[in-house]
């Protein structure tokens, strides 16, 4: 069974840090995702909107992104246009999910979204007023228990908060 372990970190920095923390630890890039708001602004981060999800969220492809230490080694970096709440970037699996059909569950936007990620809607609202306040969202992908405790160790031991976890819906499985 595929549990996500997700986590709140208030700054790009201590966020790159615990995902050079996950990739020493052996967890590897297609399984590590980030939505951040975007800082840089279209000069850093290139994209096209060329995908819409019916619930609003456009996403973009990247064309190259800027972002600093080890969140520049995450995949599938792009941009997205949350209606209401303003620019984000996304990388990992959960851009493919935020932007395609898989957006669900009769809430759209960022919270339909997180809910499709496999995330209860009560812990995808806290989430969403997280990163409205500039905060970054972390998930990693797991296998196992032993993956599971891992994630969550590093986590919390390198400054995370609002750590949870949550089975992933097949929507989210699919992506990887």
């Amino acid at each position: 069974m595929s549990e996500a372990v997700f986590c709140i970190v208030p700054t790009e920095e201590r966020a790159s840090v615990i995902v050079d923390a996950l990739k020493l630890a052996g967890f590897h890039t297609k399984d590590v995702s980030a939505l951040l708001p975007d800082a840089y602004g279209s000069q850093n981060v290139a994209y096209s909107n060329n995908t819409k999800a019916a619930e609003g969220i456009s996403a973009g492809t990247s064309t190259g992104a800027m972002l600093g230490g080890a969140l520049g080694w995450l995949t599938g970096i792009g941009a997205l246009a949350v209606p209401g709440l303003g620019a984000f970037i996304a990388a990992g699996p959960i851009m493919a999910l935020l932007s395609g059909a898989a957006i669900g569950g009769g809430v759209g936007g960022l919270v339909g979204g997180l809910i499709g990620w496999g995330i209860p809607e009560y812990e995808a609202r806290r989430y969403e007023t997280d990163l409205r306040e500039g905060n970054i969202l972390l998930s990693v992908h797991t296998r196992t228990v032993e993956e599971i405790k891992k994630a969550e160790a590093i986590f919390k031991d390198l400054g995370a908060h609002d750590i949870k976890r949550s089975i992933e819906s097949r929507a989210a499985t699919t992506v990887h």
